[in-house]
């Protein structure tokens, strides 16, 4: 009995430890969220709920097992804010951005409003500036747009999006929306181009396997690059600078632009 008696007990520690955090977490972010105001569009940056943001996701990261391998660090830029563009494999995507550039940047997403209606997330992502878009309604999605570029152009923080518009089951690059790519020409910043692998493994892994997510930081088109090319030209440098990391062909039918 002696033997069995510190197992036992360790694991209710353990248990209970657990227990005590998470409900701690819970109490944390509810009761943050309450003064989020769900209907705004944030333009300041709020130092305590990014704290929260950047705590809460790395600690769900080390409880999930998941590491990330970074490469291509010597391209992003050391000063100013950027449009970061990735290819689109989960909702995990954006984390593991966020938390690989927050010592170089604070980053915010462009996202659908689904994210923003998430219990105690939702309220916390909008208030670290954030933006829904509304991909059905023109008018709406240019007025994301325009917040997004003002508050790069601004310094308040860095915007990342996904120019496929949705995630890939396959795996496969899909076809571009090149109107994301409007953001860097207003808010006249660089575009840092990146590939994302493995995301979509987390789910199937968790619990009982660690997951290896790839970030490869492949190009980086300067200001100066931004402001003399049009959409569909940037569109292109960023599309075939993924699928050769990717190791893929464009097999989609080339960009898609959307007005």
């Amino acid at each position: 009995m002696k033997i069995l008696q510190f197992p036992v007990q360790f694991i209710l520690g353990f248990l209970t430890g657990f227990a005590a955090s998470a409900l701690f977490m819970w109490a944390v972010l509810t009761l943050s969220g309450l003064f989020v105001d769900i209907g705004r569009l944030y333009d300041t940056n709020s130092r305590f709920y990014r704290f929260l943001l950047y705590y809460f996701t790395v600690l769900i990261f080390i409880a999930a097992r998941i590491k990330i391998e970074v490469s291509g660090e010597e391209l992003i830029p050391k000063e100013g804010q950027f449009l970061l563009v990735t290819n689109h494999r989960s909702n995990f995507d954006p984390i593991a951005s966020w938390i690989t550039l927050r010592h170089y940047t604070d980053m915010a997403f462009i996202s659908k409003p689904e994210n923003f209606r998430i219990p105690f997330f939702g309220r916390l992502i909008r208030r670290c500036c954030f933006t829904p878009i509304d991909r059905e309604n023109p008018k709406n999605a240019k007025e994301s747009i325009d917040h997004a570029a003002a508050l790069m152009k601004k310094g308040v923080c860095s915007f990342g999006v996904y120019p496929e518009g949705t995630c890939s089951r396959t795996g496969r690059l899909l076809p571009f929306h090149n109107m994301v790519f409007r953001i860097a020409k207003q808010a006249e910043v660089p575009v840092l181009v990146a590939v994302l692998e493995n995301t979509e493994l987390i789910k199937k892994h968790f619990p009982f396997k660690k997951t290896c997510v790839r970030l490869k930081y492949v190009d980086l088109i300067t200001a100066e690059e931004v402001m003399s090319q049009r959409t569909n030209q940037l569109g292109s440098r960023a599309r075939n600078a993924m699928l050769k990391a990717l190791e893929q062909t464009d097999e989609d039918g080339g960009d898609k632009t959307v007005a």
